[in-house]
């Protein structure tokens, strides 16, 4: 069955609310809106696209890290938006705003190792009043789906960092796509027991992305530290849920908390909070596919 492909989305998390006025004149919109529609009748809802595996993505298993993943789902995120017409740029120059990440599961059947190619086809839903709902399959190279993942964006304000509605940027698709990459809702992202203080990390240079926030692929090799190699080499994740609730900005430090009560069903909970006010950065559950050990 011929899957879908989404928007672009570029950036990383959490978001706020604006009252940023559209930057172009009424002649100049309208112009934009019948350029976008014109070219509706060449373009894919469906996006896809390759990778190859490189050494700088993978880890000491010589598999691809989660983080790198992340990174991929951003990059084809980010030029299947450009192919719709709703690119970074256009975004930032017609409209102030830019995409930024606010949910998103990944189901993992395999993680695909050092040299491999991998295909990534995306699409999006029809669009919420706030939220733009963006799906993704991994595909090896026989074909086969290996990981199936969905996500939820917004868009962000630039210069008040707060939220707009979506129908600011009117995206329209060429076709109508319903089928999803996973299916059923999302749940409640909340601790099984008592989190507990694993380590602080301070956001430096090197985890921020251009809209000047840390980036998604980020929070994930933060809560991959959050164990120890010996847990990473004697286990893999299966899923990974994550809920960005406030975006964090550089110099802020994050305190990352851990709770293991649900590790006999193979749940950990981990989350970040800024640790100078205690706000929530984010949260998450992490699935494993062995059991942990006792103690």
């Amino acid at each position: 069955m011929r899957r879908p492909s989404l928007p672009q989305y570029g950036g990383a998390i959490a978001g706020i609310f604006i009252k940023h006025p559209v930057i172009f004149s009424l002649s100049k919109e309208n112009e934009y809106y019948r350029e976008r529609r014109n070219n509706m009748e060449t373009v894919s809802t469906i996006y896809k696209k390759v990778f190859h595996i490189d050494l700088r993505d993978i880890d000491f298993t010589k598999k691809l890290k989660l983080s790198a993943l992340f990174s991929y789902f951003q990059e084809t995120a980010s030029e299947a938006a450009e192919h719709l017409g709703a690119g970074i740029d256009i975004l930032r120059e017609q409209f102030g705003v830019a995409w930024v990440l606010t949910r998103v599961r990944v189901e993992i059947g395999r993680i695909p190792r050092f040299d491999e190619k991998i295909a990534i086809e995306t699409w999006p839903l029809e669009p919420g009043k706030v939220e733009f709902e963006r799906d993704f399959i991994v595909k090896d190279a026989n074909g086969e789906a290996i990981i199936n993942a969905v996500s939820k964006w917004v868009i962000m304000d630039i210069n008040t960092r707060r939220l707009k509605r979506s129908d600011l940027i009117g995206l329209r698709y060429p076709e109508k796509i319903t089928q999803r990459a996973i299916p059923g809702k999302l749940a409640r992202l909340a601790p099984f027991g008592q989190p507990e203080e694993v380590y602080t990390k301070v956001i430096g240079y090197s985890d921020i992305d251009f809209n000047g926030h840390l980036n998604n692929s980020k929070y994930v090799d933060y809560m991959m530290d959050c164990f120890p190699v010996e847990e990473h080499r004697a286990r893999s994740i299966q899923s990974i849920d994550i809920q960005f609730h406030n975006e964090a900005l550089p110099g802020d430090s994050i305190t990352l908390y851990k709770d293991i009560s649900g590790a006999d069903n193979n749940f950990i909970y981990i989350e970040g909070k800024r640790k100078t006010d205690n706000k929530d950065i984010f949260k998450s559950v992490l699935q494993f596919k062995k059991p942990f050990p006792e103690g």
